[in-house]
Order: structure tokens, then sequence, then C-alpha cells
């Protein structure tokens, strides 16, 4: 196959490894511009960008899809198929039509729930028993076209949306492999109506702990919210990411939401508790909560708020 390969996060890179060790003929990258990050605000690639560079591949960044010039060399690439992963721009409709065999989606999630920009924090956070992949045809909806393959994923009790992401990264580009080499035999299923659900995108003014949710839910938003953006808490006037939780069995009767309980970092919900296991200073690397409360002050009553 000629393949046009467009995305642009960590979670795109083993997809466009997967084709190119298979041995398809990888004509276009596509993918975000380099921008400006880190302290020193220098300009910095896209993962996508990155191991295309390593692996020899043609690199394009347009700003948008919509100029005729752009959707012109798009269609002289002469492309048999597009996969796209988490590219992050939208595709007018010339560029839907011009691949021989159109555009292939890989999305985290099992459609039609999570359709949307943040399907694997939102499944966490919704208390999802299960996720997956879905290889969809693209249309001109948001994620709205007919699925050629699907495969589920559990999530457990202790995943993050950086662990998740990882595997379904990986599951995402097994899949798509699949799907190019048996096009000709699969299925096409449109998508249910019912159950449609939407993940929008995470927004940093969600992150703050909410203490008087029960202990799952704040459970469930400190993991999906783990690592971008970090859910946190203020204690002190000092703000604090918590990055990874379990659920504990507790007596919190007497206790305030948000109220510290023992030197474990142990914290009274609306009902039950949760542990800090793993918490970030503003400015300082991440650590354990062990090696957080030899430094730490924090003791039993403390309000975390």
């Amino acid at each position: 196959m000629k393949i046009v390969f467009m995305g642009t996060p960590e979670f795109s890179v083993p997809s466009l490894q997967q084709l190119h060790d298979s041995g398809h003929d990888i004509v276009g990258v596509y993918t975000q511009r380099p921008r400006p990050a880190g302290r020193g605000k220098k300009e910095r690639q896209s993962p996508v960008h990155a191991k295309a560079l390593s692996l020899g591949l043609e690199i394009r960044h347009p700003a948008s899809l919509k100029s005729d010039d752009t959707q012109s060399e798009f269609s002289a690439l002469n492309a048999d198929i597009a996969v796209v992963v988490a590219y992050g721009l939208l595709l007018p409709p010339k560029i839907l039509k011009a691949p021989r065999l159109g555009c292939l989606n890989i999305h985290a999630s099992l459609l039609p729930r999570w359709r949307g920009a943040a399907p694997i924090h939102r499944a966490i956070m919704a208390g999802d028993a299960q996720t997956g992949i879905s290889i969809m045809q693209m249309d001109k909806g948001l994620d709205t076209g007919p699925v050629l393959l699907m495969e589920t994923a559990e999530i457990k009790s202790d995943d993050t949306t950086a662990c998740l992401n990882d595997r379904l990264s990986v599951m995402g580009a097994k899949l798509i492999i699949r799907a190019i080499k048996n096009m000709s035999n699969l299925v096409v299923k449109k998508q249910s109506f019912d159950g449609i659900t939407y993940a929008a995108k995470i927004d940093k003014s969600e992150a703050r702990i909410d203490w008087s949710q029960t202990a799952e839910v704040v459970d469930r938003h400190i993991r999906g919210m783990s690592p971008y953006p970090g859910a946190w808490t203020i204690y002190e006037g000092e703000r604090l990411k918590c990055l990874t939780s379990e659920v504990i069995v507790a007596q919190t009767d007497r206790l305030a939401a948000g109220q510290v309980l023992n030197d474990r970092l142990e914290i009274a919900c609306a009902d039950g508790a949760i542990r800090i296991k793993r918490l970030q200073k503003a400015g300082r690397s991440a650590q354990s909560a062990d090696d957080f409360m030899r430094g730490a002050t924090i003791k039993a009553g403390d309000q975390f708020e």
C-alpha cells in the first residue's frame, strides 16, 4: 500500500513504526508543526515528526488542510490510503476523498462511546470497566464513520491515563496492520445510535480535586488526570499535584472531606478515603508518597482544599 500517515503525539508513534516495518510505502507523514516548549520556549518537534525523521520519511506540517494548494499537494501523493492517529487537525472533504481507499482512523475507544478528543481520560474518569481500539473509516462527522475492526481492553483499578494510553497505542498499531491486510474481507459496520458519548477535550479548569465527592470518584479523577494536566489540591496555600492513588477502607464518619487521616497521605472523601501514592510540588519532580513525606510536615487532622 501507498500510505499517507497523519499523527502527532507519542500515542501515534507505534503505528507509524509498525506500518514502516511492515513494508508499506509511506509516501508522506503529516504532523503538527514544531511549537515552543519548555522553559526556554525552544521549538520542539512532535514525537511523530522525530520518528519520521529517524525513518527517513518525507514530513509535512501545514497549519491547516483547508487551502487549495495544500489539498492539491496531498492529492498528488496518489495514496491508496491515509492512516490518521491523533493528528489534531480537521480533515476537509477533499482530503478525506483523496486516497483511493479513503482515510482510516485509529480511535482509542469502543465507538460510539467516547467520540472526541479525550477518550482515554474520560473512560477512566467515568469508571468504565473496559475500553479499546476502533479502526474507523473516516467521514465528515466527529468519529461517526463506520467501524472496520474493534478490540477491547480492560481498564485496571490502578490504571492512569498514561499507562492505559501506552497499552492502547500498541494495540492500535497491531490492529491497523490487520485492518489494512484484510480490508477486502472486513465487514464494515455502521455505528449504533445507542450509547453515544462525547469525550470533550480536557480543560485545566477541571483538574482541581473535589474532596466532597466519593472516594471512588476522587480516585478515578486523579488517575484520569495523570499525567496531564494533573489533578491538584491546595495544602497551606501551596498547590500539590496528585498523580496516582487508591481507594482504601477507612472510618471517616467524623472527618471533614479533604482531612488528612495519618502520615500515609490517606485523605477523607465524602464516603471512605483514598491514599495518594505519587504526587508533585510545583516546580519539583514527582515523588512517591513515602519519599514526599520524609521532607513534609503534613500530619493527621490537616486539611486539603
